[in-house]
C-alpha cells in the first residue's frame, strides 16, 4: 500500500467496452489501483460490453484484492447488470447505484485529468441490421448470404 491515496479515483468509461477498447480500460483501471485504495468506475455511459469488458472487470477486481485495495463499479446500465448477473459476476464485483445525492467532488474528476474514454458507437444499439440473416442478426453491413 505505499503511496497510496486514501481519496477513492474515478475512472469514467462511455460507448463500447469490447475487444477494441477493453485494453484501453485495463490499463487505466491498473495505473489507477496502483496510486489509490479505492477506484470507482463510472459505467454510466457504458451502451456495451461483452466478454473483453468482463475479462477487464475480473482483472482489476484481482488486482484490488492483492493491493488491499477496492473496485467499486457505479451507474451501471440495465444492460450491463444483466450481463453482470447472467454470469454470476455480481456476486463478485462490488456493483453500487449512484447515489441519489451523491457528492460530486469524490465521484467525478475533471476530463482532461483522470478520464477514460472509450469511443462511441458508430451505429445505434438495439437495431440489428439484417435480421433475417442469421439468428444473431447478421453482420452489420452485409445483406443476407453474402459472403
Amino acid at each position: 500500500m505505499n503511496g497510496q491515496s486514501d481519496q477513492p479515483f474515478t475512472v469514467r468509461a462511455n460507448g463500447e467496452i469490447d475487444l477494441d477498447t477493453a485494453p484501453a480500460l485495463r490499463r487505466a483501471l491498473a495505473a489507477a489501483l496502483e496510486s489509490h485504495r479505492e477506484v470507482v468506475l463510472d459505467l454510466s455511459e457504458v451502451t456495451f460490453m461483452d466478454c473483453a469488458g468482463l475479462g477487464t472487470l475480473v482483472q482489476a477486481r484481482n488486482q484490488a484484492d492483492r493491493s488491499g485495495g477496492r473496485l467499486v463499479l457505479r451507474g451501471a446500465g440495465r444492460r450491463v447488470v444483466r450481463l453482470l448477473k447472467l454470469t454470476g459476476l455480481h456476486r463478485r464485483l462490488a456493483v453500487e447505484p449512484w447515489p441519489s445525492n451523491p457528492d460530486r467532488r469524490s465521484l467525478t474528476v475533471e476530463p482532461d485529468r483522470r478520464t477514460l474514454t472509450g469511443h462511441r458507437s458508430r451505429r445505434p444499439l438495439g437495431r440489428r441490421e439484417n435480421r433475417d440473416d442469421a439468428s444473431m442478426g447478421g453482420v452489420p453491413g452485409r445483406s443476407p448470404g453474402a459472403r
